[in-house]
């Protein structure tokens, strides 16, 4: 689920998922998967982003090495191109990522109103 980019206040669960001590997966990752999926690049994805591209490169890394399998598959750049393209994998977690993230919205709806209202929002 894309956060919206319309300007009245917007109040959501943004979850981030443990799994063991290796692999962590919030709003941040699954930004960057997104945008490496728009953009077929890590490093306009980072731009896009406004993160260096060394830590866009770290935080697939992490992904890459806590599942054991790649994410994002890279090809050598030069003459020929280059480019990067999410995996199986790496789509998957997009896609379990944005199901778990509109399934706690929806369940949370009542708290969520009642944040909006202490803070002034309409619900």
């Amino acid at each position: 689920m894309a956060i919206s980019n319309d300007i009245s206040p917007v109040v959501l669960v943004r979850p981030r998922i443990y799994i063991g001590d290796a692999i962590s997966i919030g709003p941040g990752k699954i930004d960057l998967l997104r945008r490496i999926g728009e953009t077929q690049s890590i490093a306009a994805a980072a731009r896009a982003l406004g993160m260096p591209y060394k830590r866009a490169w770290l935080l697939i890394d992490t992904l890459n090495q806590g599942f054991g399998r790649p994410v994002v598959a890279t090809a050598t750049g030069g003459k020929g191109g280059g480019g990067t393209s999410l995996t199986a994998l790496g789509q998957t977690l997009i896609e379990c990522y944005d199901a778990l993230e509109v399934s706690l919205n929806a369940s949370a709806g009542k708290e969520l109103a009642a944040l909006s209202a202490l803070a002034g929002w309409p619900a």
